[in-house]
């Protein structure tokens, strides 16, 4: 497990967070798991981002490999659950994560399905510092865990090359979204392990929105998440972002 006194309790990491993930790290990959929602939520996800970027570079979605010879960021990248699809999309991968525990076992999962993805445990702001540039750059399921919203947010900003994009997924800041992310998802149905979000570091669309565009993303658009439980499935509403959202932007620098 990490030990918070090697993780820097400065810039945006979270010590507290970083161990809390470290310490299910082995979960990562089980279905059924502590990370069985973002299992269930990976396949919109997905389709969400490769579709808004084949668009954009104009090329075919559903060619198979339609992010071919872009370099993608997943920063948080956690045990690799989208670094290993936007691989097999074509995509040359960077996971970034704080845990090294995280970064372990993506690494580890990556080598025995024989994908290469460039792991390594960091910071967004240290990366950014270092000049490193993307064409992607994924903030998905992150931001509300980190300590430092407005430099994480600038740090991803830095991050994508001109013309690229970013992507961003989090929860709203409404009293709905405590009611079924927290109260319902940790309390009740126990989809999460109890505490794993602070309501207090949800992000309101409009939040998420300016900081980008201090880091030189103009966000294109916004959808909501939306789970069934009937279906127990998740899709898109552009109609609803009471609860879970994503968003993309494309970096003006």
């Amino acid at each position: 497990m990490v030990e918070s006194a090697h993780i820097p309790s400065t810039g945006t990491v979270d010590p507290a967070e970083v161990e809390r993930f470290s310490r299910i790290a082995d979960e990562w990959w089980d279905p059924k798991g502590k990370f069985g929602p973002l299992h269930r939520l990976n396949p919109v996800r997905i389709g969400y981002i490769r579709d808004r970027a084949a668009a954009h570079w104009q090329r075919d979605a559903l060619s198979g490999r339609p992010l071919d010879g872009l370099s993608l960021l997943d920063i948080g990248c956690g045990g690799g659950l989208l670094s290993e699809p936007m691989t097999r999309l074509g995509a040359r991968v960077t996971g970034v994560d704080a845990s090294e525990r995280n970064i372990s076992v993506a690494a580890l999962h990556a080598e025995r399905q024989d994908l290469s993805i460039d792991y390594r445990q960091g910071t967004a702001e240290a990366l950014a510092d270092s000049g490193a540039q993307f064409d992607i750059v994924m903030a998905l399921e992150i931001v509300e865990h980190v300590s430092d919203v407005d430099l994480f947010l600038q740090s991803c900003g830095k991050m994508v090359k001109p013309g690229g994009l970013l992507f961003l997924s989090t929860l709203n800041r409404t009293a709905k979204a405590w009611a079924l992310a927290i109260a319902g998802a940790e309390y009740v149905l126990g989809w999460l392990p109890r505490g794993t979000h602070d309501w207090k570091k949800f992000l309101k669309p409009s939040e998420a929105v300016h900081g980008l565009r201090a880091g030189g993303i103009d966000a294109q658009e916004i959808v909501g998440v939306v789970y069934s439980p009937l279906s127990r499935t998740w899709s898109l509403n552009k109609n609803d972002l009471d609860v879970n959202y994503m968003l993309y932007g494309i970096s003006r620098a």
